[in-house]
């Protein structure tokens, strides 16, 4: 497992072997189960997590209490940085597995210490930090401006093969559209 956190982070950003020595030390190794909310809105977290196996998201509730789903993480991912997720150690989303998920987890206080005192695990955390930006802008923009239908072939595109392994419903929530309306546009590129 701790040559997938490795792989990982070299993909990410190429880091070398004394640097994720200082990471490796400090991991810590967690399962959850499909269904299973892992982490939880207005709840204490200071953690930074790495996706190892199995597909989980983060979420919101409406105030129909609806899933909202925000982001997908698949294996060989990173969950969303810490400073992103949360404030002051609190969690501002909700987490669930959506298969059974193998995490890797660092306390979020290390984390940014090793950051402070190596150049090379500050760079990857940077690295990190503006992938997920880069993301979230471009799911916004993707709202913004193109079709359901558009941003369906997107998701397609990002995510490929999710659409048969996780409940349909995450994915309308995620495009921001009904189930019904997933339902019609999928058929509808069957054509």
């Amino acid at each position: 497992m701790k040559e997938t956190v490795k792989n990982i982070i070299n993909t990410i950003y190429p880091i070398s072997n004394q640097a994720f020595g200082e990471i490796e030390k400090l991991l810590i190794f967690e399962t959850y189960s499909k269904g299973e909310t892992f982490i939880s809105r207005n709840k204490h977290n200071k953690k930074e997590y790495f996706a190892l196996k199995g597909i989980s998201k983060s979420y919101l509730i409406n105030p129909d209490g609806d899933e909202i789903t925000i982001s997908f993480f698949l294996e060989n991912s990173i969950l969303s940085p810490h400073p992103i997720r949360t404030s002051k150690n609190i969690s501002n989303l909700y987490f669930k597995a959506l298969t059974d998920i193998e995490l890797a987890s660092i306390d979020a206080e290390i984390f940014e210490q090793l950051m402070i005192e190596n150049i090379e695990i500050r760079n990857f955390a940077n690295t990190v930090l503006q992938n997920e930006l880069i993301s979230k802008v471009e799911k916004e923009i993707g709202l913004a401006s193109l079709s359901a239908k558009e941003r369906l072939i997107e998701f397609r595109k990002k995510y490929r093969l999710l659409e048969n392994l996780i409940p349909h419903t995450n994915i309308a929530s995620y495009l921001g559209i009904t189930n019904i309306s997933l339902s019609r546009l999928r058929k509808d590129l069957m054509n």
